[in-house]
């Protein structure tokens, strides 16, 4: 007799384009996946992929997991647990990949996989999900995503829960569906129930956090959600409409775009991208139709070129933009600024998601040896972070008058 959690019942019972296992920690997900495929793959010759987002090693995989499963079933003498690979009496075979480290070509190879399972899929990509899903394309075949969630702005989470497919069995598994959740577990469990409520509720309810664990605006995140400052905030035709930069080129060049009346900061929106020229978002500016008041760049966007003698201040000077570079300030002050800032913040939640998204995973670099946190974590949330900083250097000079500041303008030197 081969035993199953009755929520999960549907695994070995009914068909589906995707079966979608998310929630908190100790409801037996993978371990029930695990055993629905190697009873299937038993009773019919399945080629089944195992994929995460990253995998450098087989130890990385579920392929353990599966070989455990194995053992526990019984089914010792009709699988072969080899190093890489898990083959079955029938011609079944389970194998193990890293979605990244494949590539797109090899991804598209596995057209003829009757069914790949995602595991710890909340990290899965938008392009490794675009890449993988068309791929899977044999007659029958099946997508099982297994995740513990963690923001509701992730692909994973976005794409299969709040908005799912159709043909897509969706259901969510915690501790509280497992009968053989141990009473080591429970303990933990409670114990973190009563030091840590948040966390509690993500790790083992399932429920999305407000942010990443340690970002390094957590707590002024949750308080601009509940105080309800993330909403619509539309454009005030009456005020005028400032852009702050962070310049890129291979790296996201990120531009907020900041109306202030009275004390309030309001971000209406947030552009972003990369290897475009000025030109190109001086042109998307221009086709908005706001009042507009003056851009502020960073230090660095008075640095000239070496490939073309002219700085980005120049070159957005020369597109008749009113541009002023902000003030050097070392990054802990302008994140203690922008923590000042925060409580005074409005965010458009249309067209400010990409900010958020960035606002939320923006955190510290952790030393692996003493679990420490240092200077903030240089990756693609902080491009957008690093614009909000400069955000809160800016705001005290924005004005809705004409006079109210004096920009810098740039000038070509007169030749005779």
């Amino acid at each position: 007799m081969i035993e199953f959690p009755e929520k999960l019942r549907p695994l070995l019972q009914e068909r589906a384009r995707y079966r979608v296992l998310y929630g908190g920690r100790g409801g037996a997900k993978s371990w029930s996946v695990a055993r629905a495929l190697l009873v299937l793959a038993a009773s019919r010759p399945m080629r089944i992929m195992c994929a995460r987002e990253t995998q450098t090693s087989i130890t990385q995989s579920v392929h353990q997991l599966l070989a455990d499963q194995v053992n526990a079933l019984g089914l010792g003498s009709f699988w072969q647990v080899l190093e890489t690979e898990i083959r079955g009496r029938n011609g079944s075979q389970i194998n193990f990949a890293g979605l990244r480290q494949q590539g797109i070509a090899n991804v598209k190879g596995w057209e003829g996989v009757d069914v790949v399972w995602a595991e710890e899929a909340g990290v899965i990509s938008k392009k490794s999900w675009d890449v993988l899903i068309p791929t899977i394309r044999k007659p029958g075949s099946e997508i099982w995503i297994t995740f513990n969630p963690e923001l509701d702005s992730d692909e994973t989470y976005e794409r299969f829960v709040l908005d799912p497919p159709a043909g897509a069995w969706v259901c969510k598994v915690n501790w509280s569906d497992n009968p053989w959740f141990p009473q080591v577990l429970d303990d933990e469990r409670r114990d973190l129930e009563r030091r840590d409520p948040v966390a509690y509720r993500t790790i083992w309810e399932g429920e999305c956090r407000p942010a990443v664990e340690g970002a390094i605006y957590g707590n002024e995140l949750s308080a601009a959600i509940a105080a309800g400052r993330v909403r619509e905030v539309p454009h005030d035709p009456l005020l005028k409409t400032h852009t702050v930069w962070d310049l890129g080129w291979n790296d996201d060049t990120s531009i907020l775009l900041v109306q202030k009346a009275a004390s309030e900061v309001r971000i209406i929106g947030h552009i972003s991208g990369s290897q475009r020229t000025l030109a190109d978002y001086a042109q998307d500016l221009k086709a908005l139709p706001y009042q507009w008041g003056i851009d502020f760049l960073p230090h660095d966007g008075a640095s000239k070129s070496i490939q073309t003698g002219r700085s980005p201040a120049e070159i957005l000077s020369a597109l008749g933009r009113n541009v002023q570079i902000g003030a050097r300030l070392d990054p802990e002050q302008g994140i203690q600024a922008a923590r000042l800032m925060f409580p005074r913040c409005f965010f458009d939640k249309t067209s400010t998601t990409g900010l958020m998204d960035s606002l939320k995973r923006y955190r510290r670099a952790m030393n692996a040896r003493t679990g420490s946190f240092g200077a903030p974590l240089h990756d693609d949330a902080s491009h957008d972070a690093d614009a909000f900083r400069y955000l809160a250097v800016a705001e005290p000079q924005m004005s809705n008058e004409s006079w109210g500041n004096t920009a810098i303008v740039y000038r070509n030197r007169r030749t005779a």
